[in-house]
């Protein structure tokens, strides 16, 4: 066994406390930065916003907290946890299936962080020499927004992304277009249809049916926007046209490292963070520089988990990586089946198969994988979100009645 190194976890959200976690098991000396003034990353809510409401001005004061009061989980706490300290007990006071974020972060506390030293990121201008890096700040903060659109740049009412929203009452009697398809689009959609005159959906996929939502009088389903204009006047590709009073970018996030200076080893392009082998070691500096959460949808927590494992075992010599040039040949490898396959470069870390990655790392520790009931168990609920988005979550909790599924 190597000796015991030093290393810096950047970001205190759930991926640097888990890396942190593990690599303390592995005896290394583990010092987390964390710029924000609590632990936990995106599961704190903050009240603020920014003064840029769209993320854009690099100048802007940058709020970190990224959800909206009523936000719960996508997932179901059956498949939100550690191997080793379950998230299916309601202690922490939120009994549903699929909890509010407040009910997570109380979880997330009760895991046992021991004595991990956190520093704050902007506290001084030290420098301190360390053997590793773990970058961990998520990918949740520096919004993307959908100023390709012709005229948006043009528009002179309110407009936001997501990261800025928090409560539905400043929407209060007005018309709002929200940009997007995704949880955050449907969650915010029917959170302001309650206080709203109209909520106009906007969405860019080809599947979208465009007509008057089911159990709501205010809320419609559209194609992408077409063209807006100055007077607040909205054109769809599906013909129609409305007023709007704001309108909300419900269009995802960036990767953003501006700490890391890569120095062309590293890149981040279309949101592709290349060449990462295995979502995780950049080849040239493994496993020195390592990388944990680039994935950007399905299960967090034991993909952070066994990440996390797989770095601190490296880093301590119990795994052997494979050298430099099979890993770029192999991270080559997927990035051409991309390319051939039509796959967009943003997709790179969505991790579609995100069992067979899961299988992969746990085949990466010599440790035995998932086990296939909780597999069934991800699959049924993956099925059932993608046919029922919009009730997806009571859907789930009355197909499994009280059995907890796994």
């Amino acid at each position: 066994m190597q000796t015991p190194l030093k290393v810096a976890v950047i970001g205190a959200g759930l991926c640097g406390l888990i890396a942190a976690r593990e690599l303390e098991r592995e005896s290394h000396e583990v010092v987390v930065f964390e710029k924000a003034h609590r632990l936990g990353g995106v599961w704190v809510y903050d009240p603020r916003t920014e003064s840029d409401l769209l993320g854009i001005d690099p100048q802007r004061e940058i709020i970190h907290a990224t959800i909206y009061k009523s936000l719960r989980t996508n997932s179901p706490r059956q498949i939100m946890g550690f191997s080793d300290y379950p998230f299916q007990g309601k202690e922490y006071g939120d009994p549903r299936m699929f909890p509010g974020h407040e009910e997570f972060l109380r979880y997330e506390f009760q895991v046992e962080w021991k004595r991990i030293p956190v520093s704050s990121a902007s506290s001084s201008n030290s420098i301190e020499v360390f053997d590793a890096v773990v970058v961990c700040n998520g990918h949740n903060s520096q919004p993307r927004v959908a100023l390709d659109i012709q005229g948006m740049n043009e528009w002179t009412k309110k407009q936001l992304h997501a990261h800025n929203y928090r409560v539905p009452e400043p929407y209060r009697d007005q018309v709002v277009v929200i940009i997007g398809s995704g949880s955050s689009a449907y969650d915010i959609s029917r959170e302001i249809a309650i206080v709203a005159k109209e909520v106009h959906l906007s969405s860019r996929s080809p599947d979208a049916k465009v007509s008057k939502m089911d159990k709501f009088d205010n809320i419609w389903q559209h194609s992408r926007i077409d063209h807006v204009f100055q007077d607040g006047t909205v054109t769809f590709q599906d013909e129609v046209s409305i007023k709007a009073d704001t309108i909300i970018h419900c269009t995802g996030y960036k990767y953003h490292i501006p700490f890391l200076k890569m120095k062309g080893i590293v890149s981040v392009e279309e949101n592709r963070v290349a060449p990462t082998y295995g979502h995780v070691f950049p080849p040239q500096l493994a496993p020195k520089l390592s990388f944990v959460g680039l994935f950007n949808k399905g299960m967090t927590f034991l993909p952070a988990e066994l990440q996390s494992k797989w770095i601190a075992q490296a880093l301590s010599g119990k795994v052997l990586l494979p050298s430099e040039k099979e890993m770029l040949h192999d991270v080559e490898k997927v990035y051409r089946q991309m390319e051939e396959r039509g796959i967009p470069k943003s997709y790179t870390h969505s991790l579609n198969h995100q069992m067979d990655y899961m299988d992969w790392l746990s085949d990466q520790l010599g440790i035995t994988q998932p086990p296939q009931k909780l597999k069934d168990f991800y699959a049924q609920f993956i099925e059932l979100f993608h046919d029922d988005h919009e009730g997806f979550r009571e859907a789930f909790e009355y197909s499994l009645s009280n059995d907890d599924g796994i």
